[in-house]
């Protein structure tokens, strides 16, 4: 017969789960689009409404994109809140702004 010493199992010796971060992420990264998106109007008044009636699908895409950039960026950080708010609402404005750029320059 082998020689077994039989253990017990501790439920303090496992590892603990790691606490999910994206839902709080995706929240921030959709809260980031809006802001984003009030920016121009803040700016350029209700022209902007003309300019997005013919571009609203490329502002539509940066949907999507916001979230999982807020996502990403809670994930990446740990689920520290005001640092994921800070950097979503920060890269999340870039990208709406360059898009912005790209087509009222085009």
């Amino acid at each position: 017969m082998q020689n077994v010493t039989p253990m017990l199992a501790r439920k303090d010796d496992r590892d603990p789960e790691e606490t999910s971060w994206s839902f709080p992420g995706g929240v921030v990264g959709f809260a980031a689009y809006w802001f984003a998106l009030a920016i121009p109007f803040l700016l350029y008044g209700s022209n902007t409404l003309f300019f997005f009636l013919y571009t609203w699908p490329f502002f539509l895409a940066l949907l999507p994109v916001s979230v999982l950039t807020g996502i990403a960026s809670s994930l990446l950080l740990r689920g520290h809140l005001l640092w994921t708010i800070v950097v979503t609402v920060a890269a999340v404005v870039c990208l709406f702004w360059l898009l912005f750029t790209l087509l009222s320059g085009w």
